[in-house]
């Protein structure tokens, strides 16, 4: 209803103030980044379909028969060229179009800021952005940011909080007590903690022994959405008597040496309740990140104020079992850890990327990398993506010949505005920050589209429908 009435809707208190929010976010960034020396340009809004992350929307050429343009999912490549065509610094607030899966953080058109720059490394992308970010926070909310921004690799943020966008203001970690574990016969423990590749975790709960069996058993059903097979758990009824003060299921596997471990590396005290999950790496860090964030919000654990961070040193690949291939972890023009390429052929499953992102209280606001500025380089990466070169010419050959002229070390990032304002205003889902979005259906109640076109313009476009019955 309130999408279906919107302009009765955004007469509202609440809607009026998160429009001025967002107003007042662009007009800050226009000012910090014209006097960071920035130049706006535009980029097409009608491009070509390109291979990689969510489906393109496409748009039927009434010209070219049977030829389709695609709305950008991002200026990425256009961007890219205007540093080698000399346009050091360059910006421009974008819309972008994906038509995937929808959520409350996700619309088919979308907002960013998008900034590239020439001759700059990963440390300079990182300075120019947090300084603008700062600017605006102060501008808008009259809000401080630390100076400089904590910094933590991927690895770690996973290690410890168990999710590559790590929510700073809860005070839980995650620790891996593989260690203390190795030797007992719960196999459970011991199968992960003395294989490569796997880990126990273990959270701490302050006061957390208080929890009913009742309410353990909703938290292990929570993870099982995310692959867990069960969660442990232990309640330290009292810290001082060692063994004999646990509650739980498994304390009779313990030994002295193995709780004395576990208690010393969680801090665990009288209260407290500890929950353990165990097996491979990435999974295992990922459910129980999701369960550090579910018990952080019942608990309501989260202080005041705005927590930043910067996650570095992504994976350069991930392999998708689906299609027996690598897909790359930002994208395929994201510059590689490494000295050549023969050197990222060597071992692309464990190489590093040049990319890196801004995370704002949980939320990831801002992704980007330094670019592959060398066409061999750029060549093997299309190559370990499983792109040929007859498929990389066909939809990359305007870029590859570009980068045969020459081109600068360059790097850049984008910023998602609409989750930046939802952030702003206090909102969870964007959708109250834009002011005509659509349902999680993708479609407008307003103007009721999409909508069937007649006849006539589909003959102009040369297409037909075909009936899915």
């Amino acid at each position: 209803i309130r999408l279906r009435y919107r302009y009765l809707d955004l007469r509202r208190q609440r809607m009026q103030h998160n429009m001025k929010i967002r107003s007042a976010l662009n007009k800050a960034i226009h000012r910090n980044l014209d006097e960071q020396g920035f130049a706006e340009f535009e980029t097409p809004i009608l491009t070509k379909a390109t291979p990689e992350g969510a489906r393109d929307y496409l748009v039927p050429s009434r010209v070219h028969a049977g030829q389709f343009y695609a709305l950008p999912q991002s200026p990425q490549l256009f961007k890219q060229l205007l540093m080698m065509a000399g346009m050091d610094r360059y910006y421009q607030i974008a819309r972008c179009f994906r038509d995937e899966d929808l959520r409350a953080d996700r619309q088919p058109e979308f907002t960013q800021l998008d900034m590239e720059l020439s001759f700059v490394d990963e440390s300079g992308v990182q300075g120019v952005a947090e300084n603008m970010i700062r600017a605006v926070f102060n501008e808008v909310l009259e809000a401080g940011l630390p100076d400089p921004f904590p910094r933590m690799t991927w690895h770690e943020a996973l290690d410890v909080y168990g999710s590559d966008k790590p929510d700073l203001r809860y005070p839980m970690r995650l620790h891996s007590v593989d260690e203390h574990v190795s030797h007992i016969e719960f196999r459970v423990f011991s199968g992960p903690a003395n294989t490569d590749g796997e880990r126990v975790a273990a959270l701490r709960v302050p006061g957390g022994a208080v929890f009913s069996r009742k309410q353990i058993d909703e938290y292990t059903s929570f993870i099982a959405r995310y692959g867990a097979k069960g969660l442990a758990w232990i309640k330290v009824n009292d810290a001082d008597a060692g063994l004999e003060g646990l509650q739980s299921p498994i304390a009779k596997f313990l030994d002295t040496a193995a709780w004395d471990g576990i208690a010393s590396q969680t801090g665990a005290e009288t209260g407290d309740l500890l929950f353990f999950g165990a097996g491979d790496w990435l999974q295992t860090s990922t459910f129980m990140g999701h369960l550090l964030v579910k018990v952080g919000e019942d608990l309501d654990l989260a202080t005041e104020g705005w927590e930043p961070l910067w996650v570095t040193d992504f994976p350069m690949f991930e392999w998708d079992e689906e299609s027996g291939r690598y897909t790359a972890m930002h994208h395929p023009f994201t510059a590689a850890i490494a000295d050549s390429p023969d050197d990222l052929r060597a071992d692309p499953a464990n190489a590093l990327s040049r990319g890196y992102d801004m995370v704002l209280n949980g939320a990831e606001i801002g992704g980007g990398s330094i670019r592959i500025h060398n066409p061999e380089m750029q060549q093997t990466v299309f190559e370990l993506l499983g792109i040929g070169e007859e498929e990389a010419q066909a939809k990359f050959g305007f870029l590859l010949e570009a980068l045969k002229y020459g081109c600068p070390p360059h790097g850049g990032i984008a910023f998602g505005l609409d989750r930046i304002a939802a952030l702003m205003a206090g909102e969870a889902s964007i959708r109250d920050v834009i002011a005509f979005p659509k349902t999680t259906t993708a479609q407008c109640p307003l103007t009721d589209a999409p909508s069937p076109i007649d006849d006539r313009q589909l003959d102009e476009l040369h297409i037909g429908v075909k009936s899915r019955d």
